[in-house]
């Protein structure tokens, strides 16, 4: 599987445990370490582990284990997939690391999940009812 595939994959596993802020930062052509980060938040220690665990039992559905797994505490996660490098990090945490201006020459893709609205009655089908992972493009910082 293509790096960019496989951080992709990582990116959309956060979000079936509601991780936010969830980025992608593009490494290629920066560091040998790895091609891509995916970055996101949880607002608990539990909700750090659910991620994280939710993120490898969906790669390993797909036959991919980690390499390597660290924590910092509760209230950091890192899972080392060789060529994707998922770091979950607490709300608090996240900002002391800051990996966005550490990294800041990476190109970065937000990864967002479209927020579930009520279907009105008499509402045509397909009106943003279900949720969807979407992303959007933005420049480094």
């Amino acid at each position: 599987m293509r790096a960019s595939t496989l951080a992709g994959k990582v990116a959309r596993l956060t979000l079936t445990k509601k991780a936010y802020d969830v980025v992608t930062m593009d490494l290629r052509g920066l560091t040998p370490m790895a091609d891509f980060f995916v970055v996101c938040s949880a607002d608990s220690d539990i909700q750090v582990r659910a991620v994280a665990d939710a993120v490898a039992a969906g790669m390993k559905d797909l036959g991919i284990a980690p390499w390597h797994r660290e924590s910092g505490d509760a209230n950091w996660i890192l899972l080392d997939f060789v060529d994707v490098v998922l770091h979950v990090f607490h709300k608090d945490t996240r900002g002391f690391y800051n990996l966005e201006k550490l990294w800041g020459d990476a190109k970065f893709e937000t990864i967002a999940e479209r927020v579930r609205r009520p279907v009105k009655k008499g509402s045509p089908p397909g009106n943003g009812h279900g949720t969807k992972a979407r992303s959007t493009a933005r420049a480094g910082r």
